[in-house]
């Protein structure tokens, strides 16, 4: 453990080299704790309380089977297993995390915030195999696409061997069906030796309803506040010192002991906390600790519908310092455009400025009125960075949160997807890509749980039903337990010979190459961004200028424009006049329209005609001057 840590208290038997493995556990609402490990002579030791109840475990050994007695009755798994090989209600196993450390232990020195291309994906249904050995087959696929970042989907422990991951209840341990604790290290090492940058999603919010035992321990939960998906975390009330550490140690587990680059924090708008500092802040500024003490490049991303640009302010200007935000507004003002639907949240957009908004100030809804939400929402980002925000085009919640789970590939034509990809490759933010929307990926990516608990079942799948009925007409949602509804929502990866979804495919490498050789300028600041609106033409114009100084300019002066993005919305062409665009003579560097792309123009076609770029419909082409 590096000298100067954040000492972790809550992470299972505990092993120490030199010194005799223990046990600490926090859990004021037991008058009698004691560990029963499986198979030994010994084993059954009391543990004694002193704010935590502690006791040493000499003849503990990794790989151990243990439950706790509490109060002499009942048996219950270790609240910070680092393990359910037997699920979440069998026994935990005793886990050496230095053994986790030596596996990722190496130069890795992370990836700048700024240069992040983030893949997103769910270790279920990513492979055949679903599972975190298997993944590391596809690190290579990923590498030559150029992205260079991914995002795992929640890998604690959840009921069954089936889920999203957000109904975790042992958040310490990795799902076992997955592959366990030593998969996912191999995974992180497999990744950094290949240059890949790897994210975690963690649930901070809530705990799933099956198999949290939590709630017998202690005061882990709010007695005054709720989320949508059940009790609060109790970060405010009594006894939430030892909740928030809880917490915290976890974030700071998988950064320093799993190496794990960034953490996605789920929901954060339901982390609902009136102590002095919040706990977001509170974590934020660990996690600050952490790198300034090992020299890593570890980083906090949140996920918000509040439209609040405080989570990314630093404390000092009261905020809570996150690192970025998720930007639902840009796939919001996007979709509806392209897809034409007009229900649920797409009643509040549907514009070209709304899109033209998107890209110069992150947030549409900064303090407007919502009619969707039926009240004033969000408030301003302009002002900050953009990559303080992160963009996508699909994610798990936009697609598999559909009636039938249905990706872009089903919704909008083969230009339309290549347009979408352009827009959010060629914003100045932070760009995600949702697994398999790369290549068009035909399978849907649906809702489904393994919960043993039928009654619970049964309330899952009214709640999806409840959650549907404005869209349902003659269909049903699928059970969210059938296996079918699992197997149906992995990637087929059946793109090669499929000429559509290879050039997709070499599509999207080529706009992630092209953003990679122009990162200082795409990414450096919304400042040096011009974003035109051709409402008319439906035509939306990025300029990234980059200024220099001249020995005779005393300053900074606009050199020509160094990239232009032209993207048509429309279902017609449009023609722009050049001298409202630029001075300079444009050097076309790519055009989603042509044939080399699968669309319908020549690739060696003239774009300039009679002092106009013309631009076929749902297109964008990308311009150097």
């Amino acid at each position: 453990m590096p000298e100067n840590s954040v000492i972790l208290r809550n992470t299972g038997l505990n092993f120490y080299p030199g010194k005799p493995p223990d046990i600490l556990v926090w859990a004021p609402f037991a008058k009698t704790l004691e560990i029963r490990i499986e198979g030994k002579k010994n084993h059954v030791l009391q543990m004694k309380k002193s704010g935590y109840w502690h006791t040493e475990c000499p003849d503990a050994a990794p790989g151990d089977k243990y439950r706790l007695l509490m109060n002499n009755r009942h048996l219950y798994p270790d609240p910070a297993s680092l393990s359910q090989p037997d699920g979440v209600h069998g026994a935990s196993q005793a886990i050496d995390l230095n053994v986790i450390r030596d596996i990722v232990k190496s130069d890795w020195q992370g990836i700048p915030f700024k240069d992040l291309i983030i893949y997103e994906l769910h270790v279920g249904t990513f492979t055949k195999e679903g599972t975190l050995e298997a993944m590391q087959g596809r690190l290579e696929y990923l590498k030559k696409l150029g992205v260079n970042a991914i995002e795992i989907m929640p890998v604690a422990a959840f009921p069954g061997t089936r889920n999203w991951g957000y109904d975790g209840v042992f958040l310490f341990a990795v799902q076992h069906s997955y592959g366990g604790p030593e998969q996912l290290a191999l995974l992180v090492k497999a990744c950094h030796e290949m240059g890949l940058a790897v994210i975690l999603d963690v649930v901070y919010n809530h705990l799933g309803p099956e198999g949290n035992y939590l709630k017998y321990f202690g005061p882990y939960f709010s007695a005054k506040h709720k989320t949508p998906w059940g009790k609060a975390i109790n970060f405010d009330g009594e006894g939430s010192e030892q909740a928030r550490s809880f917490f915290i140690e976890n974030a700071l587990m998988w950064l320093r002991d799993f190496r794990i680059d960034g953490l996605r924090l789920d929901a954060v708008h339901a982390i609902t906390d009136e102590s002095p500092k919040h706990f977001l802040a509170e974590l934020s500024e660990k996690v600050h600790k952490l790198n300034r003490l090992t020299g890593a490049r570890h980083f906090l991303i949140g996920e918000s519908d509040l439209n609040d640009a405080g989570f990314v302010n630093p404390p000092g200007k009261g905020g809570y310092g996150l690192d970025a935000l998720w930007c639902d507004d840009f796939h919001h003002s996007i979709h509806p455009v392209l897809s034409g639907e007009k229900s649920g949240y797409c009643q509040d957009f549907g514009s070209l400025s709304q899109i033209a908004k998107a890209f110069s100030d992150a947030f549409v809804y900064d303090g407007i009125y919502s009619k969707y939400r039926r009240k004033v929402h969000g408030n301003s980002a302009k002002g900050q960075p953009a990559i303080k925000f992160v963009v996508y085009i699909q994610n798990h919640d936009q697609v598999g949160n559909r009636l039938k789970g249905d990706r872009l590939s089903q919704l909008l034509d083969f230009e339309a997807l290549k347009l979408a990809a352009g827009a959010m490759l060629f914003s100045p933010y932070i760009p995600m890509l949702f697994m398999g929307e790369e290549y068009a990926e035909d399978s849907p990516f649906l809702f489904f749980t393994d919960h043993g608990d039928e009654k619970l079942a049964a309330r899952v799948r009214q709640g999806r039903k409840c959650d549907f009925r404005d869209f349902m007409n003659d269909a049903e949602p699928p059970d969210p337990q059938a296996m079918q509804t699992f197997l149906q929502s992995k990637l087929e990866w059946d793109f090669e010979g499929k000429v559509h979804k290879e050039k997709l495919l070499a599509f999207y490498t080529e706009c992630i190459r092209i953003r990679k050789e122009n990162a200082s300028l795409i990414t450096k600041n919304r400042e040096n961004l011009l974003v035109q609106n051709f409402n008319d033409e439906g035509v939306v114009v990025l300029k990234y200028i980059r200024p220099i100084k001249t020995p005779n300019s005393g300053g900074d002066i606009n050199t020509p424009n160094q990239i232009m993005v032209i993207m048509n919305f429309s279902e017609n062409l449009a023609r722009l006049p050049i001298q409202e665009l630029t001075t300079g003579n444009p050097a076309l560097v790519l055009y989603s329209a042509h044939e080399r792309w699968g669309g319908l123009v020549e690739d060696n076609s003239n774009f300039l005609e009679s002092g106009s770029i013309v631009v076929e419909k749902r297109s964008v082409a990308v311009f150097n001057f």
